[in-house]
């Protein structure tokens, strides 16, 4: 962490991972801001409680270059949850994922529904992207059923964006969420 407000919103997350109870934040800042690092540290503080977590990204987003960026940070990539996995990857991917030896899972909008016993943080980057909205079969938003599943987990979970979702503004507005600017 860099700047000031980075370590400041790093903090901030890390005292929510503390309490160990359900809190949404908006972690919000301009591209290039840090956020990515921000809540990095937060899965640090999660995994340094025994805790798992789950990173949701844009499909788009899952790239090569993000899970390199993970790995040099942590020494080990993540567990990988998104459409281009094949049958073989994905049982591998569930299986480390429910015996609880994937401590952190980086995926898609259906990572979601991963059994995840030791939930202890869920990241929503990009919250205000389209790619979380599940239109065909049974209809759901990602980041909504993020909070959701933040909230029967009871632990935090942070919604980053450059540009939030006028529902998460909202929410922040009226004093669902909490949020940190950078």
């Amino acid at each position: 962490l860099v700047s000031p407000a980075q370590a400041a919103a790093a903090e901030t997350l890390a005292a929510l991972l503390k309490r160990g109870s359900f809190a949404a934040t908006l972690l919000d800042g301009v591209t290039g801001s840090g956020k990515t690092e921000v809540y990095l540290a937060a899965v640090a503080a999660a995994l340094a409680a025994g805790k798992q977590a789950l990173v949701l990204l844009p499909e788009i987003a899952l790239t090569p270059s993000w899970l390199d960026r993970f790995a040099a940070r942590f020494g080990c990539k993540p567990a990988a949850w998104h459409s281009d996995l094949s049958p073989r990857e994905r049982v591998r991917s569930w299986r480390a994922i429910a015996t609880g030896e994937a401590r952190v899972v980086v995926g898609a909008r259906s990572a979601l529904f991963l059994p995840l016993a030791e939930l202890g943080l869920i990241v929503v980057d990009e919250e205000h992207d389209g790619a979380y909205k599940q239109d065909e079969g049974v209809a759901y938003h990602a980041r909504d059923m993020a909070v959701v599943r933040a909230r029967l987990a009871d632990c935090p979970v942070v919604l980053a964006s450059a540009t939030p979702s006028l529902e998460t503004i909202v929410n922040v507005e009226r004093g669902r969420y909490g949020a940190v600017h950078l």
